[in-house]
């Protein structure tokens, strides 16, 4: 391959460097000498050139990924033939793709792999709006330009969702390190199962390694198929519950447990991105740039002097001009009557408005009752306030599998998440629902009785936001504790907060 290094493809391209290759093809850094630029070469290879199915694949990129403009996304220049070997001209990349990236740094700053997956989730949804999937999302084809902006690459073995053939259903191609159950099994594939393989790459830029290691790549994939990601936040404990729901779901087994589409997903990272700078108290690089093209709801969540670090000098010195009046605004932002300002919902839902009754104890499987008569501070919107189970001086629920709070949505909500407040950090929590009225009282092991799982979450924070898997409405919401606070002896809440998309 090296001999071709000097070489000008139809008396315009000269390769000048081989930046990278495959089975099927060798990417060379060229010059175009028309325009006298750098561009990318992608050039197949010479002995698989006479496959008339490898051929068409080679072309078939071409055409997809020239129907692409989008700025999380490598572009096609130009594309053409020399001597029988097919090539396509890409926009050439400097820097390094962010498989090195994460090689070279180990775990990303968790703002930054946030903002990365929210970039090539962009990307992924311009592909999608096409009908293009792109069935090899990897880190390795995600380039960071020098400036840090993603662009995702090398759509070899994409197809539009109506295309019948090279790459039809009992087919299994991408890498397996990445790969969703469904194209392990070779089922159908579509754009959830781009998205699930981005949620493996996530997971990969927060922890440092991939989830799954097996003898070949059989073995890895079966486990796809079979085994649930091992939990994000054992492997990094300060990533917020919200990031770690989103990596959950994004990663669900069955399709109907994820994310429904590119836009529910990117809405989700937003949200996180936000929650994350905010915890961080520092933004730089691409965290700033995406941060900027958050919408105002979810930018609200942040810090301004984050968001508009250009104007914060000024700020501060007009602030301390004007104190005493800076006072009087904030006094008169207060929420009166709550003692708090309520958090800004999630970006593209609304918080469900619940009456002040419409909590209620639930202890189904012990003595029924479970403090009934602290519960509405649940749903006060005043933080001071809380409900608290019984006290366990065991630091056990006993032989129950649970206690808890459950919420009167009726006449139906498609709760999208919950957002638990809570004094006592640490405890594990399960979300359930249903339709029909709970019952007061359960016989030994009739649990959960007619309760649909939705949610779940370990170690819960002070602040969780907890996403559901809810495909329909449901008339109630239970918090079930599962476990007590290390050296806890009980649990309290403060408030619990429903969302569902406006």
């Amino acid at each position: 391959m090296s001999t071709l290094l000097g070489t000008t493809l139809n008396g315009r391209y000269r390769l000048e460097a081989r930046i990278g290759s495959g089975g099927m093809s060798t990417v060379y850094r060229a010059l175009d000498e028309t325009l006298q630029r750098q561009v990318a070469i992608k050039l197949m290879n010479r002995e698989i050139a006479s496959d008339s199915d490898q051929l068409e694949r080679f072309r078939r990129e071409a055409r997809a990924v020239a129907q692409l403009s989008h700025p999380h996304v490598v572009g096609v220049i130009d594309a053409g033939e020399d001597e029988g070997r097919p090539y396509i001209v890409f926009e050439y990349v400097e820097g390094e793709t962010l498989k090195e990236r994460i090689r070279r740094l180990g775990r990303l700053p968790i703002a930054e792999a946030v903002a990365y997956t929210i970039e090539i989730a962009r990307a992924l949804g311009a592909a999608h709006a096409r009908h293009i999937v792109h069935r090899d999302v990897k880190p390795q084809n995600v380039l960071i330009d020098e400036e840090g902006s993603a662009k995702v690459t090398d759509f070899g073995i994409a197809r539009t969702l109506d295309e019948e053939g090279l790459t039809a259903d009992g087919r299994v191609l991408g890498t397996t390190d990445y790969v969703s159950p469904e194209q392990a099994l070779g089922q159908y594939v579509n754009g959830q199962s781009d998205l699930y393989s981005l949620g493996v790459v996530l997971y990969e830029m927060l922890t440092g390694e991939v989830p799954f290691k097996g003898e070949n790549q059989v073995a890895v994939a079966m486990k796809h198929v079979r085994e649930v990601l091992p939990d994000v936040q054992a492997k990094r404990p300060e990533l917020s519950a919200a990031l770690a729901a989103v990596v959950d779901r994004a990663t669900a087994k069955r399709q109907e447990d994820r994310y429904a589409d590119d836009a529910e997903f990117i809405a989700d990272l937003e949200d996180v991105l936000a929650i994350e700078t905010a915890r961080a108290g520092s933004a730089s690089g691409e965290v700033t740039t995406v941060l900027r093209t958050l919408p105002s709801s979810t930018q609200r969540r942040v810090p301004f002097r984050l968001r508009h670090r250009a104007l914060t000098v000024i700020l501060l010195v007009a602030l301390v001009a004007g104190l005493a009046g800076g006072a009087v605004w904030l006094a008169t932002r207060t929420h009166h009557g709550t003692g708090h300002l309520a958090a800004p919902a999630p970006a593209r839902t609304v918080a469900v408005s619940l009456c002040q009754t419409c909590a209620h104890d639930y202890d189904p499987l012990g003595d029924h009752v479970e403090n009934p008569g602290g519960v509405n501070n649940v749903v006060d919107r005043d933080l001071s306030t809380y409900w608290q189970t019984e006290t366990y001086y065991s630091g056990k629920l006993g032989n129950k599998p649970g206690v808890g709070v459950y919420l009167d949505a009726s006449p139906g909500t498609r709760a999208t998440r919950i957002e638990i407040d809570t004094p006592t950090p640490g405890w594990n929590a399960e979300i359930y629902a249903r339709n029909t009225p709970p019952p007061r009282t359960l016989p030994t092991g009739g649990w959960p009785d007619g309760w649909t799982k939705v949610g779940a979450r370990s170690n819960v924070a002070g602040k969780s936001l907890v996403a559901l898997s809810t495909r329909t409405k449901y008339d109630y919401y239970l918090v079930w504790v599962t476990q007590l606070p290390p050296q806890g002896q009980f649990v309290r809440i403060s408030e619990l907060t429903l969302y569902a998309y406006s």
